[in-house]
């Protein structure tokens, strides 16, 4: 018997799903598989767009794999194709050219959409968005065809920031606004944030605990009013954060949680009513996780999650029973050469569900003071104060940072102590770090201090 899978979006989450399939399926004549996006692509990598962006090349080099890559495969690869409807009586999903394809599997992965606030004039020439391809393509054109001077970016998280670089770059007179007192409120302690704005500051303006009243033009952006400022802009980015896209999902009766994404089990199986279905599972950006540091529902709008969580569904349908754990998300960023790493809770996060913690800061060298090329690095750790377990970390230098809020990952999924860090044997040579490593100080100073 021949088992039909449909999956449901074509970004991380779908294309990892995909591929999964196609390498643990032992005999592809027993499945179908039929990818249905809307962009008119094959697989695009959002990623890497922001550094596009910059210059460092071009938009197209992102298109990884064109369709009739996977249609070869024998995959029924759709692009162009809008889903209107979801029948879960029925196992169909429906099309709006009023076709249905029936399924026996489906996977959910329609990813995200950019959050607009409710600001006047968000709708005019000059405006833009950074949600998908399409996005990234015109913002390209804006960026190396128009005579900008200015340009304004609403939202100090990470593709605000990587992309108001891009604008810099080019010398575009460039300002960022951040509704919150820091920058990326959502990773870091706003101590940490400080030295992501005094690195910047030379080339970007701030105004943080700001947020933009009006955007105003005739037709084009002219300027925007900010607080009781109002600054000319000539373009103007909005990266006020994501949304998920569940739309056709909550029409179909699928259960949405409290941070908007779709809930799910621990197999990724949606929820409708007071059960789970076996055969219809959803995963990536439009999905619901749980925190492994609070418990509760969060997002995790990351390709490295959607990767994990394709794992998860992909064996579960080749039969093979798989559960998604907890989500830690971590994160690193690339922003004008300084990396910025964060996993886990923040200060504020811990506060806001009541745990209380103990927290140790370093700053030190990557590699042994004599030894010449290395920067300087500066940790932060977040511990339980009750049990001195590491829930969080934050890490920022321009070497090093993705390996060891990787290790740190790691040790906080393990339960590791302070303790437990500063007494483990660890590697050393003088070019690539120092004996005592800065998050070992960092562990030191949250208990000993």
């Amino acid at each position: 018997m021949v088992e039909r899978v449909v999956i449901i979006g074509g970004g991380a989450a779908g294309i990892n799903v995909l591929e999964l399939l196609l390498r643990g399926c032992k005999d592809p004549g027993k499945m179908e598989i039929t990818l249905l996006k809307k962009e008119d692509e094959g697989f695009f990598s959002m990623c890497g767009l922001p550094y596009a962006l910059q210059g460092m090349y071009s938009t197209s080099l992102l298109n990884l794999f064109e369709p009739d890559f996977y249609k070869d495969k024998g995959i029924d690869f759709r692009t162009s194709v809008e889903v209107t409807g979801i029948d879960l009586k029925e196992n169909h999903v429906l099309l709006s050219s009023g076709a249905r394809i029936s399924y026996d599997f489906l996977v959910i992965a329609t990813g995200s959409l950019p959050f607009i606030p409710p600001i006047k004039g968000a709708n005019i020439e000059g405006v833009y968005t950074i949600g998908s391809s399409a996005d990234g393509k015109l913002l390209e054109k804006a960026i190396n065809e128009e005579e900008l001077e200015n340009a304004l970016i609403i939202g100090g998280g990470w593709i605000g920031l990587q992309t108001a670089v891009a604008f810099s770059k080019k010398g575009i007179t460039t300002r960022v606004v951040e509704k919150l007192p820091h920058l990326l409120p959502s990773l870091l302690d706003g101590d940490m944030a400080s030295i992501i704005k005094k690195y910047l500051d030379n080339d970007l303006i701030f105004l943080l605990g700001t947020t933009v009243d009006a955007i105003k033009g005739w037709q084009h952006v002219e300027s925007v009013k900010a607080g009781v400022d109002e600054f000319p802009a000539d373009i103007v980015l909005i990266s006020a954060g994501m949304l998920p896209n569940v739309d056709i999902s909550r029409k179909a009766g699928i259960e949405i949680g409290e941070s908007g994404g779709i809930v799910t089990d621990l197999s990724l199986r949606v929820k409708k009513g007071s059960s789970h279905l076996e055969n219809v599972y959803a995963l990536g950006d439009c999905t619901e996780v749980i925190d492994a540091v609070t418990y509760r529902p969060r997002l995790s709008l990351l390709a490295s999650t959607a990767l994990i969580q394709a794992r998860v569904v992909a064996y579960n349908i080749l039969g093979e029973p798989s559960y998604y754990e907890p989500c830690l998300s971590p994160s690193v960023a690339n922003i004008l050469g300084l990396q910025v790493g964060s996993v886990g809770a923040t200060s504020e996060i811990a506060g806001k569900y009541g745990i209380s913690i103990k927290v140790g800061k370093s700053v030190k060298q990557t590699k042994a003071r004599f030894f010449p090329g290395g920067k300087a690095i500066t940790a932060k750790l977040i511990f339980e104060a009750s049990s001195d377990k590491l829930i969080g970390a934050q890490i920022i230098s321009q070497q090093s940072v993705a390996e060891r809020i990787n290790e740190l990952s790691l040790g906080i999924k393990a339960g590791v102590t302070a303790k437990d860090i500063w007494m483990r044997e660890r590697c050393f040579d003088p070019s690539l770090t120092m004996v005592e490593d800065v998050i070992v100080d960092a562990a030191i100073n949250a208990v000993q201090s």
